[in-house]
């Protein structure tokens, strides 16, 4: 029986000593393995592309090319284009309310985590980054978005195809609510739910649920009584 191979994982952080702390952690765990090290965005782009790895850990705040802009410049159609197996980008950040955390996101970042989360709990997003899903920490999701976009923005394209169910379950996918909970508040299957969160995403032109948690917080789709869902918010970045 062929094993499993490792996920291929890239650390980028200015501190050194908190870079190689993270790669000891995420190595003696199970499947996961530290291909590289990055000291600022423009040494993660280029070994981004040379090692080809499974995710990134980013840091938001470094010299040279921020963590923003790197990995702004990570999903940019003409580099994305060139390869042959997708890669994901986990966000790292010392602050609560951090609206560069929240711009990376926009740009294609999987999720945020503290750099004060647990080795269980860093081990757990990145398996499930890889697997192909969305993941924040609950306790900061709303802190993070409503603090970044407390201003709300003109209403983006597509918004007005929505549907009145549509819109119903946009704003529950920001409070963090997974299909099942979200099935069971609408009195609906989950299939069906899954269908109108395929819609919202395609008609909003979004690639998954963060992006789409985000722009909710950031033009006021998110009911007053929002709050986040238990656990993780988590979902595949297809449906």
């Amino acid at each position: 029986m062929t094993a499993t191979a490792p996920i291929r994982v890239l650390l980028v952080d200015d501190q050194t000593l908190f870079r190689e702390g993270i790669a000891v952690i995420v190595d003696a765990q199970d499947g996961l393995e530290v291909v590289g090290q990055a000291s600022d965005g423009l040494e993660a782009l280029r070994l981004v592309d040379e090692l080809t790895p499974d995710v990134v850990l980013m840091d938001v705040r470094m010299p040279e090319l921020d963590g923003v802009e790197a990995t702004r410049q990570i999903f940019a159609p003409t580099r994305a284009a060139a390869r042959t197996s997708p890669v994901r980008v986990i966000v790292l950040t010392t602050f609560d309310l951090d609206d560069r955390a929240a711009a990376a996101i926009r740009y294609g970042a999987s999720g945020f985590l503290l750099k004060g989360a647990t080795p269980a709990l860093l081990g757990d997003a990145i398996r499930s980054v890889h697997a192909g899903h969305a993941v924040l920490a609950p306790d900061d999701l709303s802190l993070l978005l409503d603090g970044a976009f407390r201003a709300r923005r003109p209403d983006p394209p597509g918004v007005d195809t929505l549907t009145a169910r549509e819109r119903e379950v946009l704003s529950a996918v920001a409070e963090g609510l997974n299909n099942t909970e979200i099935a069971q508040r609408m009195f609906v299957s989950e299939s069906t739910v899954k269908t109108h969160v395929g819609a919202v995403l395609r008609k909003l032109g979004l690639r998954d649920r963060v992006q789409a948690v985000v722009l909710a917080h950031e033009h006021g789709f998110v009911s007053s009584s929002a709050g986040t869902g238990d656990g993780w918010t988590t979902a595949p970045t297809t449906s």
